[in-house]
């Protein structure tokens, strides 16, 4: 939920969402003047319930016009309460509705003392009165929170469960005591309603009624985790103990992970231009305490996706720039990607000052800037024209290997290991390479790449894993480093020369290196042992489990789009995505082939028409194809069919009245209400030009296909609420045998 002091605030807003008093002021003088006010001097502050955020970007425009004129009449009178209406027959006598138009009301919590007022929902008059006689507000008593459920609903279903619990052997949480359940802040109503449940899928039913906070206790317990472990994950809500059950006003405050501090009535409508962005940078307090630790050195969070670990890197690098030493570089793998870290960070950083000490650069562009603080503007080859190199040294040479071959030597070996020298060559690890090679066939295979490099040198150009190698030699020699922390966001994609360009932009010290990542997610050819450029993450790392963008049934999907896959974790370890969730419940994935690729573009059309006939505007809608071929036919035929388009082409998304169409690449760290992943056919996803041969080289192909099989699954993981994914012809091996 957003906190507005709707009359203005003297205060200084804080990294966690607190209001800081004003120059002169104490927090307890503050907080007491507020709290003492009478009606004449009484400042209203409005909060506004973070899941209400993405109901409110559903409304209708002018519905949104009118909720936005109301919070701000709200803080134009002296008492805010003139604005409220007392519901009969609410099932919380401090529910209060708030007229928004004719039509539709707001419910807002009233607290019986103190002046924070929430704002629930807004719905139509009789809906939005009846969700308030079904519903009631409280205090968790682990975290000190507040939490809505729906009484009517667990009254509704207990005496059912009862029954079918009479004649079950055993039931849910039989090995979890009473006292556990109160420890791990399970009211009587909910563990009442426990004590009834027999099996899992029933709780799941019941995610949209309970408590949420304690949902998430139940979910741990049933998932079979030990009380004490539930514990820990719970243990960075708790702030303290003996919370006062009815003080909402106290418990709203406490709530920080849901609440961020506007001043006035102009910011709080900033919010409602961007509900959903503002929604995003929101914390969990699992991700707020992976943000604001100390560590001894560098650190990492890993997750599944939609867990939010671009939000975490966003807050870390805030948090690093108001406390910490020295300039944070932020940093990922591509433009597109930085581009977006760059708007998060303007959003997120009020401050002037603060916002100052971050710097957003891809790795590349960072590269180039060291680079050319000695150096002219370099010429760079293209990858057509690097191609092309490899290809005349392995024809001049007579080697018996392929240029691609020979890069990919060039870059996974010589390049990532430092090697200078074919003695230096003989003796490197190849682990991974997949074709072995012996003494002699090292030798043509160094001659090659020495040829490479000396025409690279003659010919006075680079390319950007030359210029990265120059731009590290040139950081390593200065004493004095350009930045006092580097925060990493997708770290899965960056290569060990670009790993040792960062390492060498900070020095080691404590907080130096941050790093978010899931190898789940890697989509191009690089990979990495951390501990081998000199990022030792051990006893420093941490996993988000939740995923707060994707449905539970878009995501169990596409999970089996990888069941088997062993990935590795970065860190000579192996990475797992056991226990990533969803709490969000939704339609299931629309999966289905058909005989032509004119049959599947004549539903593709039918498809977008339906969800835009739903009200679902067409800058929420994504198409995610493979190859920008079928970008360009996909564009073309939505234009016939008079939807309005707009190709990806690198950068985020500014155009709103359009569908987002682009490869499956561009679709990294892009999310959208609703997705369509078309032409996964056979012989396409994957493309046989992106698979080395199985006969060439055996390790290579596998890495290359789990490559491809991962792009796909990160496509369909940018689907929020609907994900409809189609084929013609033959589908691809990587979709499920029963799809």
């Amino acid at each position: 939920m957003i906190i507005s002091d709707l009359r203005g605030a003297s205060g200084t807003r804080t990294g966690d969402g607190r209001v800081l008093p004003g120059e002169g002021d104490t927090a307890d003088d503050s907080d007491r003047q507020r709290r003492t006010a009478g009606p004449e001097t009484e400042v209203a502050r409005l909060g506004i319930d973070k899941d209400f955020l993405r109901e409110f970007a559903k409304l209708e425009k002018q519905v949104q016009e009118r909720v936005s004129q109301t919070l701000t009449k709200f803080g134009q009178v002296s008492h805010a309460g003139a604005h409220l209406e007392k519901i009969a027959n609410a099932r919380d006598s401090r529910f209060r509705s708030i007229r928004i138009t004719d039509f539709w009301r707001g419910i807002v919590l009233a607290p019986d003392s103190g002046d924070s007022y929430t704002l629930l929902t807004v719905l139509p008059h009789d809906e939005a009165y009846a969700w308030a006689k079904r519903r009631s507000a409280s205090v968790n008593a682990a975290t000190g929170r507040i939490e809505i459920r729906d009484v009517a609903a667990v009254e509704d279903s207990l005496p059912g469960l009862s029954r079918m619990a009479e004649s079950s052997p055993s039931r849910l949480f039989d090995h979890v005591k009473d006292s556990q359940l109160r420890q791990l802040g399970i009211d009587e109503q909910t563990l009442v309603f426990a004590r009834a449940l027999t099996d899992s899928t029933q709780l799941d039913a019941a995610k949209s009624f309970l408590p949420g906070n304690q949902w998430d206790v139940l979910f741990g317990l049933a998932a079979g985790y030990t009380p004490e472990q539930v514990w820990a994950e719970l243990a960075a809500e708790v702030g303290d103990t003996g919370f006062d059950p009815d003080d909402l006003d106290a418990a709203v405050e406490r709530s920080s992970d849901r609440v961020v501090l506007v001043d006035g009535p102009e910011e709080l409508m900033a919010v409602f231009r961007h509900p959903l962005t503002m929604w995003r940078i929101y914390l969990h307090p699992v991700q707020r305490s992976a943000v604001e630790a100390s560590y001894n050195g560098p650190a990492r969070v890993t997750g599944g996706p939609g867990t939010g670990k671009t939000v975490v890197t966003m807050h870390r690098a805030h948090q690093l720039a108001v406390n910490g030493s020295g300039p944070v570089l932020m940093t990922t793998f591509t433009a597109t990607l930085a581009e977006s870290l760059g708007k998060g960070v303007e959003l997120l950083v009020e401050e002037p000052e603060v916002r100052e000490r971050i710097h957003v650069h891809h790795v590349d562009q960072f590269a180039n800037r060291v680079f050319r603080e000695h150096h002219e503007q370099p010429t760079i080859l293209t990858t057509d024209e690097q191609r092309q190199l490899w290809h005349s040294i392995a024809t001049e040479l007579e080697v018996p290997f392929s240029p691609d071959f020979l890069a990919e030597e060039w870059r996974q070996v010589v390049l990532a290991q430092r090697v200078g020298s074919a003695e230096q060559y003989l003796g490197a690890k190849r682990d991974g390479r997949g074709r072995g090679l012996g003494s002699r066939q090292r030798a043509q295979v160094w001659q090659a790449i020495w040829e490479f490099e000396s025409t690279l040198r003659n010919r006075g150009v680079w390319t950007h894993e030359t210029i990265c190698v120059e731009a590290t030699r040139l950081l390593e020699r200065r004493t004095e480093k350009p930045y006092r922390h580097v925060v990493v966001d997708e770290a899965q994609d960056l290569s060990p020369v670009q790993w040792r360009l960062l390492r060498a932009a900070v020095p080691e010290l404590p907080d130096d290196v941050f790093l978010a990542g899931d190898t789940h997610q890697r989509i191009y050819n690089n990979r990495v042992s951390l501990r081998e450029v000199g990022i030792r993450v051990t006893g420093r790392s941490s996993r988000l489990n939740v995923n707060y963008r994707t449905t539970a049934e878009i995501l169990a999907w596409s999970l089996g789009l990888l069941r088997g896959e062993t990935i590795d974790d970065m860190d000579e370890g192996l990475e797992a995505i056991a226990g990533c969730r969803s709490e969000v419940r939704g339609k299931h994935p629309w999966v289905r082939g058909f005989p032509t690729r004119a049959a599947e573009l004549e539903q593709l059309v039918t498809t977008l028409r339906g969800w835009i006939d739903t009200g679902i505007a067409p800058g929420e809608i994504g198409v995610a194809v493979r190859s920008n071929k079928l970008v360009d036919t996909v564009v073309a035929e939505l234009g016939r069919a008079g939807i309005p388009s707009v190709k990806l082409l690198g950068g985020t998304v500014d155009e709103e009245d359009a569908v987002a169409v682009g490869t499956m690449h561009r679709m990294k760290g892009l999310e959208f209400r609703c997705l369509a992943v078309a032409g996964v056919t056979e012989h396409h996803v994957p493309p046989a030009s992106a698979i080395t041969p199985v006969e060439e080289d055996a390790s290579a192909h596998r890495r290359d296909t789990q490559r491809e099989r991962c792009l796909l699954f990160v496509a369909c993981t940018r689907a929020r609420e609907q994900l409809a994914v189609s084929w013609h012809g033959g589908r691809s091996p990587f979709l499920h045998p029963q799809d």
